[in-house]
């Protein structure tokens, strides 16, 4: 039997977990072990994305819960080193580039243990975004790297990594939505939002018909900072007047927003929707029939692209810009008057087309277990085959 222990941390690890684990299931001689650090863990935010991607609840839960970078990474270390000494895994897996993925990168290096990044090679070449250190640390760990576009190859090749350990393989997170889409189209989320004479799906209304935009906003760059986020907040007072704008707000945005006392400012927006997050289905389900979504979210400029909604990046710089130079992203920043005048722009019917990505094509998992299980000798050791 070879053990993986697969690695999630935070909500974005879910969807790029789910079709590995479902590969690795596919095999009798592999067990995969499926490990959850706890670093963001409540039943919004978790839960509901275990049972929407039909992922089995955890098989070790280290409940690490929240802290300062140095103490979540810490805490993460300390209690994963206890599980890998035990378990004595063949491989670890991690994905993405939050700091559960660093720490047990670290932990498994320093065991001498196997590591495969999902996701390697992307880079926004900010090194003031904790996940830049996070990705540039693992990836220089990690034995395997899988990566989504050539680009991050070509990254990879730059910091010196040989080219033997890195295959460009696709994109997992398009696998889960390519696997959900048919459940994302019949979700009934605009009628459960009052929505439901806004829009119609592509295969039905097409987007002349859509009418409202969806907006995500949490990282500390934009509402850490209260100038920022009063800038933000100004551009989208001007643009609900032309939209309604669905705001799925995250709990840590709230806070800030309360806290910079701008929360009266964002009520007072009669075309701001303020909502609870919202599951995965429900989520994407919004997302698909949007005329324009806005966020500071890595995983959704990606899903944009593949659902072909114009997207603004409300940051300075993307560690995924083949979504703008293929995709239908448009990189604003944190200017009140650029995202105004691209927002004005899409609602005007100039927004970008984009196309899909190569290999953003629902098979990013199975290539992944193909090159695994021929890479660590099982094609002989086990008599396996690859699986086409």
């Amino acid at each position: 039997m070879l053990k993986i222990i697969n690695v999630v941390g935070a909500r974005p690890n879910f969807m790029k977990i789910a079709p590995l684990m479902d590969e690795m299931k596919k095999h009798a001689r592999i067990r995969p072990i499926l490990l959850h650090t706890g670093q963001h863990y409540d039943d919004k935010m978790s839960d509901v994305f275990f049972e929407e991607l039909r992922i089995s609840k955890p098989d070790i839960y280290l409940g690490v819960g929240s802290g300062s970078h140095a103490e979540q990474t810490a805490k993460v270390m300390m209690e994963f080193e206890r599980v890998a000494l035990q378990e004595r895994p063949d491989l670890i897996v991690v994905v993405g580039d939050v700091n559960s993925t660093l720490a047990c990168s670290l932990v498994a290096a320093k065991l001498l243990i196997p590591v495969a990044h999902v996701e390697a090679g992307l880079r926004s070449f900010d090194r003031t975004m904790p996940e830049e250190i996070n990705r540039l640390v693992t990836d220089s760990l990690s034995d395997y790297l899988f990566t989504t576009c050539e680009e991050a190859n070509k990254n990879l090749q730059q910091e010196g990594i040989s080219e033997e350990k890195i295959f460009f393989v696709g994109n997992v997170m398009i696998d889960t939505l390519m696997k959900n889409i048919e459940r994302i189209k019949s979700r009934d989320t605009l009628e459960k939002l009052g929505l439901a004479g806004r829009a119609g799906l592509a295969d039905r209304a097409g987007p002349a018909a859509r009418d409202f935009a969806v907006l995500t906003l949490h990282r500390p760059g934009n509402v850490d900072v209260k100038e920022t986020f009063r800038d933000i907040l100004g551009a989208l007072d001007e643009l609900q007047t032309k939209i309604k704008i669905v705001f799925p707000i995250h709990p840590r945005t709230t806070k800030q927003l309360k806290e910079f006392k701008l929360w009266e400012m964002a009520k007072g927006m009669k075309n701001l929707m303020l909502i609870d997050p919202l599951g995965y289905i429900d989520f994407l389900s919004l997302v698909s029939q949007a005329k324009l979504v806005m966020t500071d979210s890595g995983g959704l400029q990606e899903e944009t692209t593949v659902l072909g909604i114009p997207c603004l990046t409300l940051r300075e710089n993307t560690e995924r810009p083949i979504t703008v130079s293929e995709g239908t992203n448009v990189v604003v920043g944190m200017n009140k008057d650029r995202i105004i005048q691209e927002g004005l722009k899409i609602l005007n019917g100039a927004g970008k087309m984009g196309q899909r990505p190569k290999l953003w094509d629902g098979k990013a998992a199975t290539r992944i277990m193909n090159i695994l299980i021929e890479q660590l000798g099982l094609v002989h050791r086990l008599g396996y085959s690859v699986v086409s």
